[in-house]
């Protein structure tokens, strides 16, 4: 059953991708999400196995890689956390699968669509099963590749390639990080398992190495390069520049990728390794630092963007903000809750949002929507839940998750604990504001849009809504019903070995107790926040507009995202391309072509031309070469004494 969930997507994928041609549209289709629903429920079968039965299983598949004294096994993991995950993670892509039967009814390249799909399924199946550096690297790759895919799979539109090269080189920049661990790793551990390492980490602790003439300590080093793999990943700010423009993918893939699995992967990695984040207190507080910087950076550009797939992809930014902070302050089982009811309503916001852009032909600018809400009432209904989720109100799933780990930062008492804190209750605002800023702008006014486009709207197929509606049920309820055995008193038992935590670490222990103003903040700025969206949005909505001329260096900063692309392309980008080009020209062209097979090829040219001149066509010319001829193999005669 284990092996199964794992192997069922890679075996629909096989099937849609290399019979997709022979068995058509349907059967291709059906092929991926029939083998995505089987493998959803043995999934949850598993964890519900896995929880109550304790003791993780590690089923091994084959013996992977045997190099001298290096052997290396590829083997599935089921303890809780990858139980967990893995459910998570096949239930949704399920869902994802159903939805794209009427998003992507009219595609010219179905089984293709559907192909890809179901291979980052299996890749993120065996990332979070791995038992291994090599082979959680392995999945993490095949994810980088399966996004890339995924992104460009309009690949005649020059926006979806660019986004696609831009996801996978930005990715590179994190993955060189990771790679470099898992070296360090095996360096000092002289192992790649993950049991063999944890077991080492505490007597490695204090141990040091000098690199480049630098003491440095080992275990910190490796967890830096740790989270720079999972920044990339997870997008976090620095590395956060392809995920806005993966939108240009299909709206399932934004939903699958780039909501609930994917971008989450980041966040996986380092709970899983938290047996040796545990002994870093810097990278602990650099993984908070960064964490919370990045929930504020990404909600305060998503108040302003227009494209509704956008404002989602940069609230979930935000969101992964969020995790990492919870990190930071070792409140894993927070972050790991926040994943979970995050992947329901962030993927329940994206599908939405396709829902609306289906009904709208196409059309993804929020400045040419409005008045919408009668005309696709079920949608408008899902949308308003997703977005209750992600501002945090209760009772649903945001609030649990969302308020625990603001709440456990300030619990941590410490001065990098207070930032997250301070960061988190901004961005908690600016998330409630934006999140009813889309949903004023997207249904509510007058419409925005040409006669002939709102004469057209209409509501979702029923293959689109219902998996939207399981998905608002994960939403609703899966705070209350999940809050008790991640975060709660038998938390400890629930996820036994599988997240460790060193017990002066007890920041989310202590956040039941923290003042009730702590508690109540966070609701007060998100109804704060939606407030100022009703008056900017609904009861002056030409305030907006005055306030964005009245602040144009602000509104204009935050437009441009900060400037982070424009200035990337000044460092990075257009210097590589003046070197690249430098180097085509002067390198390839001049030197090395020039001198070697252009070279060779003009003189040999210039060599036939001054030949082919002496063949002048008269007689006399050729009786003259003639006699040279003749005079000079006499001279030679002579010289060498042939002469009698």
């Amino acid at each position: 059953m284990y092996s199964a969930i794992v192997f069922l997507p890679l075996l629909g994928a096989l099937t849609a991708g290399l019979l997709g041609p022979w068995i058509g549209d349907r059967a291709a289709r059906w092929a991926t999400t029939g083998a995505l629903l089987l493998a959803a429920v043995l999934a949850v079968i598993a964890c519900v196995q896995v929880v109550l039965s304790g003791p993780p299983r590690d089923i091994e598949v084959m013996r992977w890689i045997v190099s001298g004294n290096f052997e290396v096994s590829w083997a599935l993991r089921f303890d809780t956390l990858s139980a967990v995950m893995a459910a998570m993670v096949t239930v949704v892509s399920s869902m994802i699968h159903i939805y794209s039967f009427g998003y992507m009814a009219h595609d010219k390249s179905i089984p293709r669509f559907f192909a890809y799909l179901s291979l980052f399924t299996f890749f993120m199946l065996m990332l979070v099963t791995s038992n291994n550096f090599v082979q959680m690297f392995f999945g993490w790759e095949g994810v980088g590749l399966s996004s890339y895919l995924l992104i460009g799979f309009w690949y005649d539109r020059p926006a979806a390639n660019a986004a696609a090269i831009k996801a996978f080189l930005v990715n590179r920049v994190g993955d060189f990080g990771f790679a470099l661990a898992i070296f360090g790793i095996f360096m000092a551990f002289n192992a790649v398992g993950f049991d063999t390492v944890f077991q080492a980490v505490p007597a490695m602790a204090d141990k040091r190495f000098v690199f480049l003439g630098m003491d440095l300590p080992l275990i910190t080093t490796i967890c830096l390069l740790l989270f720079i793999g999972a920044m990339g990943k997870s997008a976090q700010l620095g590395l956060h520049t392809w995920l806005p423009d993966a939108m240009e993918g299909p709206t399932p893939v934004s939903a699958l990728i780039h909501a609930a699995t994917m971008v989450t992967a980041g966040v996986f990695m380092v709970v899983r390794l938290s047996p040796i984040f545990e002994y870093s207190e810097f990278a602990l507080a650099v993984v908070a630092i960064v964490g919370a910087s990045t929930a504020l950076f990404a909600a305060s550009i998503a108040l302003v963007q227009n494209d509704i797939k956008r404002v989602i992809a940069y609230s979930t930014i935000s969101q992964l903000g969020y995790m990492f902070f919870a990190i930071g302050v070792s409140a894993y089982s927070a972050a790991m809750f926040h994943l979970i009811t995050h992947a329901f309503f962030k993927a329940l916001l994206f599908l939405g949002a396709g829902a609306v852009i289906h009904a709208m032909a196409d059309e993804q600018d929020m400045r040419k929507m409005g008045g919408i809400a009668r005309k696709i009432p079920v949608t408008y209904a899902l949308m308003w839940i997703g977005s209750l989720a992600l501002a945090g109100l209760p009772p649903l799933a945001g609030f649990y998750s969302k308020d625990l780990i603001i709440e456990s930062a300030f619990a941590a008492g410490s001065g990098v604990g207070y930032y997250a804190f301070t960061m988190g209750v901004i961005a908690a605002a600016f998330t409630a504001f934006y999140s009813w800023r889309l949903l004023m702008m997207t249904f509510h006014g007058a419409p925005r849009a040409g006669q002939e486009v709102m004469s057209q709207v209409h509501e979702s197929p029923k293959t689109m809504t219902l998996p939207m509606m399981v998905l608002a049920v994960g939403a609703i309820v899966s705070g209350v019903a999940l809050a008790g055995l991640f975060t709660g008193g038998d938390q400890g038992q629930f996820w036994g070995t599988s997240i460790f935590v060193a017990q002066s670490h007890t920041a989310q222990a202590d956040s039941h107790n923290v003042a009730l103003w702590v508690k109540v903040l966070p609701i007060v700025v998100a109804l704060g926040g939606i407030m100022v969206a009703w008056v900017f949005y609904i009861r002056n909505p030409g305030l907006p507009g005055v306030l964005a001329a009245r602040f144009a260096w602000l509104y204009s900063f935050l437009l441009n995202k900060w400037y982070f692309d424009e200035l990337y392309d000044r460092i990075f980008v257009n210097p590589a391309k003046r070197l690249g080009r430098s180097l085509w020209l002067g390198g390839d062209g001049s030197l090395i072509d020039g001198v070697g097979p252009d070279g060779i090829a003009a003189a040999t040219m210039a060599l036939a031309r001054r030949a082919a001149r002496l063949q002048s066509g008269y007689i006399y010319h050729y009786a003259f070469a003639m006699l040279v001829g003749v005079a000079v193999l006499v001279t030679l005669f002579m010289f060498e004494g042939g002469a009698p």
